[in-house]
């Protein structure tokens, strides 16, 4: 099942800016960061510049747009599960949208972010950006089918740029199907991937599904789908 009712109205950030950094970040994002999250924050953002120089995590180019492109969109999942404390991040690569997710919540009794990703080498640097940052982050190298439901129950399961929607709610199936809420970045072609995920939506799996299409806050063009069981 598919719903466009918005639960949740985002307004699209402004672009063409000649400098983007933290106090923009903050100012869009809509709600409190505080000095502390910006540190690790800014943390995450040097140690990916330091990695990305001598293995495959992000191009230079993308690192000029730490702040917008990649740790707002990021955030934003914040807003549309503001009750979540235990988070699943599948397909982690540089720590969007998961160690952004964990540097907002570090400190808050029960927060805990699983990272599941099967490169070691991106397993080490998620693990060295969450030490040095302290977030409470706990790292898996493996593959998502072999972390299959992780270590107890989720509040939210979240992947970004990992894979076309109906192989992406499979994946997140044995979590959503715990009573995860799924929280899925995507792009203008939506359609086309919601076509092609009617049947694992409507129940092919086993389960029925709820997805719901929202306003992205950094990009005009992008989508957060919300995915629920639909009996939720």
């Amino acid at each position: 099942m598919v719903g466009r009712g918005r639960t949740h109205e985002l307004t699209p950030s402004r672009a063409g800016r000649v400098s983007y950094g933290p106090a923009e970040f903050a100012r869009e994002l809509g709600f409190p960061v505080s000095r502390e999250t910006i540190d690790r924050l800014e943390t995450h953002r040097r140690l990916l510049s330091e990695w990305s120089a001598r293995m495959n995590l992000v191009g230079p180019k993308e690192l000029e747009h730490f702040w917008r492109r990649h740790a707002l969109d990021s955030a934003q999942l914040l807003q549309l599960a503001p009750a979540a404390k235990r988070w699943a991040d599948l397909g982690s690569g540089a720590g969007f949208p998961g160690l952004v997710v964990a540097a907002f919540l570090s400190g808050q009794t029960d927060a805990a972010v699983h990272l599941v990703e099967s490169t070691g080498k991106k397993a080490a640097f998620l693990r060295a950006v969450a030490e040095e940052a302290a977030l409470p982050v706990h790292v898996f190298n493996q593959r998502i089918e072999d972390f299959g439901a992780g270590e107890g129950a989720y509040d939210a399961v979240t992947a970004r740029a990992l894979a076309p929607l109906p192989r992406l709610i499979l994946y997140a199936k044995p979590l959503l199907d715990r009573g995860a809420q799924g929280l899925f970045h995507k792009g203008a072609d939506i359609d086309a991937e919601l076509a092609a995920a009617k049947d694992v939506l409507n129940g092919k799996s086993g389960v029925s599904y709820r997805a719901d299409v929202l306003g992205s806050l950094s990009d005009p063009r992008g989508r957060i789908i919300r995915v629920v069981r639909a009996d939720r």
